[in-house]
C-alpha cells in the first residue's frame, strides 16, 4: 500500500490545525457533547435472500443457500417433489441484513438497510433482497426489509478461461456488500423512558469530570441552582418537567445551552493500518534524543527443476530455493527540543524524516520516556 510522504502528511496536519486556529472560535452546545441516556439506536438483523442475480450468485454447493430457498417456496405454496434434482442457484446469494432502528421510531416509517453476502457469491449488484424480517435482541421482528439493492463497486470477468479453469478479472471496491435507501418499514416501535420519573439524565460522550462540572454549572445557571449535578465523569443529572410537552421543549432548550471552551485533554491517535496520526492542539513534547534504525529482512525465492538422468527410472522433481538477507541501517541520534506548540511538534517530528510505522514505534517510545504530554491512542 502506497502512503503520503511522512513530510507531506505532517505538514497537511499543521496546514489543518492553523486553518482551525484562524477561525473564529465557536461555543459548543450540551447537543454535541452529551445526550438524553436511553435515547439510542437499537441494533437489528436478519437473514434472507438476494435474488435476481446475473451468474455471480452462491455456488449450486452452498446447502444453506438450497435449504433456504425451499423454506421460501414453501412459504409461496410450491412444494419439490421429493428427490428432485438440487436447485442452481447461480441467480441467489444468501445474505445477512442489518439495520439500526432509530429513537421514537414509528410503525409505518422507513429506515436504510445494509445487505452483506455470506455465501460464496461474486456480486450481489443488480439484485433484489425479498422480504426479510428484521429482529431485536429480544427475537422480536421490529422491521421488514424488502428492496433493490444500490452496490458501489464494479467488476468485469474475462469469457475464457485458462488451464487451471480461472479467469482474468477485475474489481473496483467492495461486489458483496450494498444498501438499500429506506429498505425497511418499521413494524414495531421501541418504547423510551424520556417521561419516567422526575429527573432526565445526560450522558457525556467522552469521560471527563470538568466536561460533566462544566454542563451541570451551564444548565444552573439558566434553569437555577441545583436543576442539575454532575455524579460522575459522564453522567449529569438534572430536575425535569413532568408534563411531556413540557419535558420535550425543556429538553430542546438544554441541548442549545452553550458551553464556556475548557482546555482539551491532549491526545495521539495512530492508525496502525493505514498509517495516518492525528495530534489535536495540546500535544506537547518534552526535552529528549531518539536515535532510530531500519531492519530489514529480504526473502528471495527461486524456483528450481530436478531433471533425472536419461535412461534412469528417477522422476522430475521441482523445489523452491529460498536465500533470505538481513540489511539493518544504522539512525543516527536525532535532538528534540521542548515543543510547546502544536506546529512545533509538527516540525519536531517532520524532522526525524522516517516513515509512518517508524513513526509509530517512535512515539511509543517517547511516551513511555515521558517526553510525549498526551495519550496515545492506535485504532
Amino acid at each position: 500500500m502506497n502512503f503520503l510522504p511522512l513530510s507531506r502528511r505532517i505538514a497537511y496536519l499543521a496546514a489543518l490545525a492553523m486553518l482551525t486556529l484562524a477561525l473564529p472560535a465557536q461555543a459548543l452546545r450540551i447537543k454535541e457533547v452529551a445526550a438524553v441516556q436511553g435515547v439510542r439506536n437499537n441494533q437489528l438483523s436478519g437473514y434472507g435472500l438476494v435474488v435476481g442475480l446475473d451468474g455471480t450468485g452462491d455456488k449450486s454447493g452452498m446447502p444453506i443457500t438450497g435449504q433456504a430457498m425451499q423454506n421460501y417456496l414453501q412459504q409461496m405454496g410450491i412444494s419439490l417433489p421429493p428427490g428432485s434434482a438440487a436447485l442452481k442457484l447461480d441467480n441467489v446469494a444468501t445474505v445477512v441484513v442489518t439495520a439500526q432502528l432509530p429513537p421514537f421510531a414509528q410503525p409505518g416509517q422507513m429506515i436504510d438497510v445494509t445487505v452483506s453476502s455470506i455465501g460464496s457469491a461474486k456480486s450481489i449488484k443488480g439484485g433484489t433482497l425479498i422480504a426479510t424480517p428484521l429482529r431485536g435482541a429480544d427475537g422480536e421482528i421490529y422491521a421488514i426489509a424488502q428492496g433493490n439493492l444500490v452496490v458501489a463497486g464494479a467488476g468485469a470477468t474475462g469469457g475464457r478461461a485458462n488451464t487451471a479453469g480461472d479467469r482474468s478479472s477485475v474489481q473496483v471496491n467492495h461486489l458483496s456488500a450494498g444498501r438499500i435507501p429506506d429498505g425497511a418499514l418499521v413494524e414495531r416501535s421501541v418504547p423510551t423512558p424520556l417521561h419516567e420519573g422526575d429527573t432526565i439524565t445526560l450522558g457525556l460522550n467522552a469521560s471527563d469530570f470538568q466536561t460533566a462540572r462544566t454542563v451541570a454549572q451551564a444548565i444552573n445557571a439558566r434553569r437555577g441552582p441545583g436543576t442539575a449535578e454532575a455524579l460522575d465523569a459522564r453522567t449529569v443529572r438534572v430536575q425535569a418537567p413532568p408534563d411531556a410537552h413540557a419535558r420535550v421543549n425543556f429538553i430542546a432548550e438544554l441541548e442549545e445551552l452553550p458551553l464556556p471552551e475548557t482546555p482539551r485533554a491532549a491526545k495521539v491517535v495512530i492508525n496502525a493500518r493505514t498509517g495516518s496520526i492525528v495530534l489535536n492542539q495540546a500535544v506537547t513534547l518534552g526535552p529528549c534524543a531518539i536515535a532510530h534504525g531500519n531492519l530489514s529482512v529480504i526473502i528471495d525465492e527461486t524456483p528450481v527443476i530436478s531433471q533425472p538422468n536419461p535412461l534412469s527410472r528417477g522422476q522430475t522433481v521441482s523445489a523452491v530455493k529460498s536465500d533470505i538477507a538481513i540489511q539493518y541501517d544504522g539512525g543516527k541520534v536525532v535532538n528534540m527540543p521542548a515543543s510547546p506548540l502544536l506546529s512545533d511538534v509538527v516540525r519536531a517530528l517532520n524532522s526525524l524524516g522516517v516513515t509512518p510505522q517508524d513513526l509509530l514505534a517512535i512515539l511509543q517510545a517517547i511516551k513511555a520516556a515521558g517526553a510525549l504530554n498526551a495519550e496515545l491512542e492506535v485504532i
